[in-house]
Formats: C-alpha cells, structure tokens, sequence
C-alpha cells in the first residue's frame, strides 16, 4: 500500500512535468519556434512523422473533437497543452485544411519518405534498361504530382487540365533527361566500365531538378504551409495577385519568392 501511494504523486508529477515542457497552445500556429533553424526543422520532423499513418480512425475522432472544442471555448478540465498540440498533429497530418477530407495515405507528407524511399531506390538501381530507366522516372513524377494535388490549395479552384499539364511537362522532362544522359554515357568511349557506372548513378538528379519545376505548375503546396514535396530545396516565383488575400495584403511587393521542397 505504501508503494503505491508513493507511486501515484511521483507518476502525476511526471506528468505534469511532460506537459509543462510543452508551450502554450495556439489553434493553427506551429507548436515550434520558426524564428530558429532547429525550431523549422523539428516543425518539419513533426509533419512528416510517419507515425501519425497509424492512427484510428476513433483517434482521428477524438483529435478533431478536442480542437473543436478548444475552439468553441468547451474544452473539458485537465487537457493539458501536449494533448492539444498532438491532436493538431494529427488533424494536419490526416485532413486537408480546406477540404476537411481525408488525405489519401502515400500522398500524406508524413508518408512522403515511407512510400517515396523504394522509388527513389528505384531510380537508383543500377544497370537499368531504357524500359526500367522510363518507368521509375514516370513513377517518380506520377507520385510527385499527386502529392502536391492532394496537399493543393483548395480555396482557389484551379482548372484540371493545369495540372495535367503540369504533370506531363514533368514526366516529360525527366524522362528525356534520364534517357538522353544513359545514352550519352553509354556511347562515350573514354570512360572505364566503373566512370560509365558510377555517372550512371547520379543521372536520376539532373532528372528529377528541372522536372520539379513542370510538377508544381499546379501551385505550390498548401496543407502544410512551407513543405512541398520535392527532393531538394530551390526558390519559386509568384505574382502576389496569387497570392490569399491575407498574405497578399502583408507585402507591396509585385511578386514574391518562396522556398518549394523540404
């Protein structure tokens, strides 16, 4: 018995302390500093979690009900700022912000490196065939374009044959890259076997960069403000008059220059 009373003080003050290591919650704001590197880097490490692909459907429930209401001012005794903050992880994670529907699984951020690991190994194998070659680019680009669809910004409803457009400019332009250098390489008679193998490695990355740009033709992401989904981080343009109203209303700017990709 003297056991247990012990234990129960001692477990709710750890508690207690877990939760005061959390800040203060704010509906909609990152629960990290972006003032900081390290703070932007754990922001992105909380939205591409991968853990949050396993969550209920009951937890997804109770997650959107604790926001809803915090939100209206009903939120019961004893919530504590951590349970805040992981339910807004998780409603992030799942649903999409404008639409409030559910974002299908490979083309959630948090299952952008689960389900985009094996084709980027995939593109990466080596000795491909011209066949191989063109199907791991198109499957590349085909799973980039329907991650920036799915995280897309859904206020401003834009024309589908945009993004078909975008889409095939992409695949397009990587495949004629990735072909083109494999040939190239292959046909250059100064290189040894190992040169010939070793640049063949690397041609998937001049591949996939300038497709990027054809990919987000569809606009730039907006589930998750400042992650979209490409392999590398490079600036893009945007009049301001394409801009929401809010953010356009901050700036005198014409234009403005944002970072695309993680």
């Amino acid at each position: 018995m003297a056991d247990t009373a012990t234990t129960a003080p001692v477990a709710a003050a750890s508690a207690a302390s877990a939760s005061s290591d959390a800040p203060p919650f704010q509906l909609g704001k990152p629960r990290f500093q972006q003032t900081s590197f390290y703070g932007r880097f754990r922001h992105f490490l909380d939205i591409i979690d991968p853990r949050t692909l396993f969550v209920t459907e009951r937890r997804l429930r109770e997650a959107v009900q604790l926001l809803e209401d915090y939100k209206h001012g009903t939120l019961r005794p004893g919530v504590t700022n951590e349970q805040l903050w992981s339910a807004q992880k998780i409603k992030q994670a799942i649903l999409h912000p404008d639409t409030n529907e559910k974002i299908f699984m490979p083309f959630r951020m948090s299952g952008y490196i689960p389900f985009g690991t094996p084709i980027v190994v995939g593109l990466l194998l080596p000795n491909q065939t011209l066949a191989s070659t063109i199907f791991w680019q198109w499957l590349n680009q085909s799973h980039n374009a329907c991650v920036n669809y799915a995280n897309r910004n859904a206020t401003k409803p834009s024309p589908a044959s945009k993004f078909i457009q975008g889409y095939l400019g992409a695949v397009i332009s990587a495949v004629s890259i990735a072909v083109g250098l494999n040939v190239l390489v292959q046909k250059a008679n100064k290189f040894t076997p190992a040169t010939r193998l070793l640049i063949q490695r690397f041609v998937p990355f001049p591949a996939v960069g300038p497709a990027g740009d054809g990919a987000d033709a569809s606009g730039p992401a907006h589930a998750h403000p400042g992650a979209t989904p490409d392999h590398h981080v490079h600036a893009g343009e945007i009049e301001t008059s394409q801009l929401e109203p809010e953010i356009a209303r901050a700036t005198s700017s014409r234009t403005v220059v944002y970072n695309k990709g993680l």
